[in-house]
């Protein structure tokens, strides 16, 4: 699809958006951003163009659609469901993307330096690590000398390297060596599993991913064999621990990766059992972006005497322009089709609230000419999968994810989040917008609002 531009001073019918991500601090007047739609921008729609035009414009921090502030005169009944908690007025007109920014970091340690095997060393320097970021900088000499470690991180820090690297080394020397990984998608074990196979290539340490999903029988087919690594989901995990398949007795070190978020998932049950089910004296990582009470919890149950390390010194925000956009919910499918088609809009994750609502917002789209696809737990494995790669290549411009389905999705240069749908808590809020704005690439954060 072509996308259209905008060009000051212009008046058209065709579909027209202006936007802006200038900070003009508490000058108000300045700071309106203005949008324009054109409902029939996307199909033909007939003859009467002039009587289609939509408008909505934002000052001080909110978007009115119609110029009316809850939407179009013809509302649409409100729905019934789940409330959500989140208090999206707090981040009205908030575009921390002027902060200074941090100081570089000065690693203490070198790769060489961390009493890693020679083998393990030149493969580090292979796959083009030459220094360690900050969690793996701090956190590598705990897990090197066994200490059970809790790493507070975002994603995109390199964490995985950090927990991977010296488990390998682990894996290297003592050959008896298990360990389990557990992460809440298919997407983020197979992330992991595909980082451990790129760092142990040609060091004969095995690995095995157990995922929902997928035919179990091959799963257990290689189970049979030892694996230094196994990568799974809870649920999976669980239920080949209950067929016998995995002995969890023969386990030594067990690593949470993405706690909290396994937590919103409803995992903490299955966390729990398998935990129980491991050596006492086992060797065990916690790794999550966030802190709630329970995975506090958690870990005073489950680890011994853990080292802290932290490397959230800088809000998972910081390089995103955050706004609202005022709508009628009669109106939020023009609306978004109208916005993904901008110019600027290059790259865009839609979060909605159910699979269902998902899978028909991407159908809406593509019948409006947008380039869209979804990705879903309703979805194969495959077809997941596939989606995933026609976004990253850029054979889509827009992905439509849940909460769920997005966990783990680790996709560079995404242009804009929008929400849809409300997020459920303000963690979730933080985790989807996280996905744009990164490594210090501004970003863009919509929320719908009616």
């Amino acid at each position: 699809m072509n996308k259209s531009t905008y060009r000051p001073g212009k008046t058209r019918r065709s579909t027209s958006v202006r936007h802006s991500h200038k900070n003009t601090g508490s000058n108000t007047n300045n700071s309106k951003r203005s949008f324009s739609a054109s409902k029939g921008s996307h199909k033909n729609t007939g003859s009467n163009t002039n009587n289609s035009k939509r408008s909505f414009s934002a000052s001080k921090g909110s978007r009115r659609f119609n110029n009316n502030r809850f939407g179009t005169q013809n509302r649409s009944p409100k729905r019934r469901g789940k409330r959500s908690s989140f208090d999206v007025s707090q981040y009205i007109n908030r575009n921390p993307v002027t902060q200074k920014e941090e100081a570089p970091y000065v690693a203490e340690h070198k790769f060489t330096g961390f009493n890693l095997s020679e083998s393990l060393v030149r493969q580090v320097e292979r796959v083009g690590y030459t220094t360690p970021t900050p969690i793996q900088d701090q956190i590598i000499p705990h897990i090197m000398k066994g200490k059970d470690v809790v790493g507070l991180a975002n994603t995109g820090t390199g964490k995985t390297a950090a927990f991977l690297i010296p488990l390998i080394n682990k894996a290297l020397k003592n050959k008896k060596e298990s360990v389990i990984i557990l992460a809440p998608t298919r997407e983020l074990v197979i992330q992991i599993e595909r980082e451990l196979r790129v760092l142990t290539r040609d060091l004969r340490v095995f690995s095995v991913t157990c995922v929902g999903g997928v035919g179990i029988n091959s799963q257990i087919r290689a189970l049979k064999q030892h694996n230094h690594f196994i990568v799974g989901t809870p649920g999976r995990v669980k239920d080949l621990i209950k067929r016998g398949c995995i002995k969890p007795f023969q386990i030594g070190t067990a690593v949470l990766d993405e706690a909290d978020q396994m937590l919103d998932m409803g995992f903490i049950g299955d966390m729990r059992a398998i935990l129980r089910l491991l050596q006492k004296d086992r060797h065990t990582l916690f790794f999550s972006a966030t802190m709630p009470q329970t995975i506090k919890d958690l870990i005073r149950e489950f680890l011994n005497d853990p080292v802290n390390v932290s490397v959230k010194k800088q809000d998972i925000t910081s390089n995103i322009a955050q706004d609202v956009v005022k709508v009628g919910e009669r109106d939020k499918v023009e609306v978004l089709a109208t916005l993904v088609s901008q110019k600027d809009f290059s790259k865009v994750i839609v979060f909605g609230q159910t699979k269902h609502g998902v899978e028909k917002l991407s159908k809406k789209l593509v019948q409006r000419g947008v380039r869209a696809v979804s990705i879903h737990g309703n979805k194969s494995h495959v077809q997941r999968q596939q989606a995933l790669r026609r976004f990253k290549d850029a054979h889509v411009d827009v992905l439509v994810a849940t909460d769920v389905a997005a966990r783990g999705i680790h996709v560079s240069n995404v242009s804009h989040v929008i929400n849809f749908d409300l997020p459920a808590t303000q963690e979730a809020y933080v985790h989807r917008i996280g996905r744009t704005g990164r490594v210090n690439n501004k970003g863009m954060a919509l929320t719908f609002v009616k």
